[in-house]
């Protein structure tokens, strides 16, 4: 709104003109996340404490965690604000891609909010029922694949994605291109909820992500810089880059509280909500298998449950101590603090293999 209401006055001020920056709106949009972070976070974590917003420790994890019960949930509450509010001020609300993102976070995030009320305050051992939780996840994702097949921004990238490495190729998907954004979406959904059991674990890893993003959208939406490293030029897509800043500040400041030993947890509604708009931004810059390399450590800790349940079922013996993978190296000794480093260390890792893709063409 900040844009809308001070840019088209540059020509009667001419310092208004910095708002047609996006690195500028990108910078204010990360510090003003930051700071509502830290503003809004004591009270809201008082909120949840007095409201009985707390944690219930699932009995089959590793008995340290006992000590985290009774700790504020929901939290994600306030990285919701925190990414919404910068994005609406800073952003050109007129790009589809911030109103798609947007809605992403805003869809998914009242998903997981349902999942942690039904748990939290209904007392359902479960919360919202798989099935349902997942039927939310896959409309959405339909529906983004829907829009983006039907109603593309550039003509040409109907059903189409990038393929790393390899300049000016492409896959073309056709009408299959929808399921396969809602399977992406979904994917990096759960994802993201699976990595979420450690103070400081996922919210660490989607920061790095965010930043990581950060470049990819400037990049996309910038004419010289996308014919230089051959990478799809999507005209609007820089404006995806206010909204990665919103996402980076408010994670970082998230961070703040859910670090080691953690005042507050994300819950599925933060989880669920980042999780799906790192999904979302994949499939409208057409970056899906980057996701793969940024999103890295996601991807693993996804596999070791799936690898986990088939081993179980087809032989009836476990390959990890416990699923998630962080899980199987608590119960190897490893330190829940050390563990949550060492795993921030892997997706750095990860983040710059991504990032070198796009000159490695």
């Amino acid at each position: 709104m900040i844009y809308h209401l001070l840019f088209p006055l540059r020509d009667a001020f001419s310092p208004f003109n910095v708002f047609g920056y996006i690195t500028f709106r990108t910078a204010y949009a990360a510090i003003m996340a930051l700071v509502l972070s830290f503003a809004l976070g004591p009270a809201v974590i008082a909120s949840l404490r007095r409201s009985q917003l707390v944690d219930t420790v699932r009995e089959d994890l590793p008995e340290i965690h006992e000590a985290k019960r009774g700790t504020p949930t929901m939290g994600g509450i306030l990285i919701l604000v925190c990414v919404v509010v910068p994005t609406l001020l800073w952003a050109n609300l007129t790009s589809r891609y911030v109103q798609v993102t947007l809605l992403a976070v805003l869809w998914l995030g009242t998903i997981g909010f349902l999942d942690d009320y039904l748990l939290v305050v209904r007392h359902r051992s479960k919360g919202l029922v798989g099935r349902y939780k997942f039927l939310g996840q896959l409309l959405f994702g339909l529906l983004v694949g829907a829009i983006l097949y039907y109603w593309p921004e550039l003509g040409g990238w109907a059903g189409r994605t990038e393929v790393p490495f390899f300049k000016d190729r492409v896959v073309d998907f056709g009408i299959w291109y929808i399921p396969f954004c809602a399977l992406v979406i979904t994917g990096a959904s759960n994802a993201v909820n699976l990595t979420d059991g450690l103070d400081g674990l996922a919210i660490g890893v989607v920061a790095v992500a965010a930043a990581s993003f950060t470049v990819v959208c400037y990049v996309s939406g910038h004419a010289a810089f996308s014919r230089y490293l051959g990478v799809a030029y999507l005209p609007t897509s820089g404006e995806l880059t206010v909204f990665c800043g919103a996402l980076l500040g408010a994670a970082l400041g998230f961070l703040w509280f859910n670090a080691p030993p953690a005042k507050v947890f994300m819950g599925d509604t933060g989880s669920l909500a980042l999780g799906g708009a790192l999904g979302t931004m994949a499939v409208l810059l057409r970056k899906e298998y980057f996701l793969i390399f940024v999103g890295g450590l996601f991807v693993v800790e996804a596999l070791s449950v799936i690898l986990q349940v088939a081993s179980f079922r087809l032989r009836g013996k476990r390959i990890f101590r416990m699923a998630p993978l962080h899980h199987h190296f608590e119960l190897m000794g490893w330190p829940e603090s050390q563990v949550v480093v060492r795993f921030w260390i892997l997706a750095v890792i990860f983040a710059l293999l991504g990032l070198s893709t796009l000159k490695l063409r």
